[in-house]
């Protein structure tokens, strides 16, 4: 396989661009693309064949869930079920933003799912018309990738397409925060730190 590269201009998307990576996933590919926090790995989620490829990818464990991204809180209903008050709080705060925010479902294990601020990455969400698993670019425990040189260095002619879209604007990843329980916990620090969570909730 030969990993095609596209170049986008986060400041002025190339629709018709976005439109063929979409494709991609709507057939079951792998396609690399950029968020404001590391690159990531998108798939359609609602294909098990193309989910598992991420887990064989990444060689990541099977038992440690996906991050999810949608592009917009109203596909959030087909994705979580109990969705608390407080999720809303920090929705309005941090979406979009690298934040993740874990919640339980009605198929047993629980999802995290976060809207990004990167405008490629969210028209690749909404182009592909379905929510992406979308991971971070790197092999499991590795350090995720920031450039698109750098996720070539692990999966070129892995991969279907590489969208560059430039350097990652934070270089670090997301904060996870799980509202499946009760009290909230947060499983991951990322540039939005404890502090500012609970303030958000205070607010």
């Amino acid at each position: 396989m030969k990993t095609e590269v596209i170049k986008i201009d986060p400041e002025y998307i190339d629709l018709g661009k976005i439109k063929k990576a979409a494709q991609i996933i709507k057939q079951g590919g792998v396609v690399a693309f950029p968020t404001e926090t590391v690159y990531g790995l998108a798939a359609d989620f609602s294909n098990q064949r193309a989910v598992k490829k991420i887990f064989k990818l990444k060689k990541r464990p099977k038992n440690k869930p996906l991050a999810v991204q949608i592009s917009d809180v109203s596909y959030l209903e087909q994705l979580a079920c109990d969705v608390p008050a407080r999720a809303y709080q920090l929705m309005s705060k941090f979406w979009p933003g690298p934040l993740t925010l874990v919640f339980k479902t009605n198929k047993g294990p629980t999802v995290g799912v976060r809207i990004s601020a990167n405008r490629i990455a969210r028209s690749l969400v909404k182009e592909s018309q379905t929510a992406l698993v979308a991971p971070s670019a790197n092999l499991s425990a590795k350090a995720p990738a920031k450039t698109a040189k750098e996720v070539l260095a692990t999966f070129d002619g892995r991969i279907e397409m590489l969208i560059d879209g430039g350097k990652s604007e934070l270089g670090i990843a997301s904060t996870v925060v799980d509202l499946s329980v009760s009290p909230y916990k947060i499983l991951r620090e990322g540039i939005i730190c404890r502090k500012d969570i609970e303030d958000a909730l205070q607010s």
